[in-house]
């Protein structure tokens, strides 16, 4: 059963930057896409980020282009998503999520989840 491990949430001021990271172990594949996502209370869930590990191919939602960017090291089989100029409206629980069915950031696409760190804006 593949185990995804989330760190690296706090509390930061508007226009901080955090650095999430997300361990991935415990998968039967490299061949994999790794994404970020994220819940603030009373929304539905989104996606934020993804990433191809193979390929290192990635998409950013049109909300944090250009603020966030997701890189991975495969040596390490960990995941990060570098957070810039961080609004209130970032304030979230981040998961990350893998998935071996394509890269994108529908839901769907990902069966596996990590427990998700707390990422909170605010002044």
């Amino acid at each position: 059963q593949a185990q995804l491990v989330e760190s690296g949430g706090g509390l930061v001021q508007p226009g901080g930057s955090l650095r999430l990271s997300c361990v991935v172990s415990r998968f039967t594949t490299d061949d994999y896409a790794v994404g970020w996502f994220r819940q603030a209370p009373g929304k539905e869930r989104e996606g934020v980020a993804c990433i191809d590990t193979s390929d290192g191919r990635t998409y950013h939602a049109p909300s944090v282009k250009g603020r966030f960017t997701i890189s991975r090291d495969n040596r390490k089989k960990t995941v990060y998503l570098q957070m810039n100029n961080l609004n209130v409206e970032d304030t979230a629980v981040y998961y990350c999520a893998a998935s071996v069915r394509g890269l994108g950031l529908q839901l769907r696409l990902y069966d596996y989840w990590g427990q998700g760190t707390q990422v909170t804006v605010s002044s």
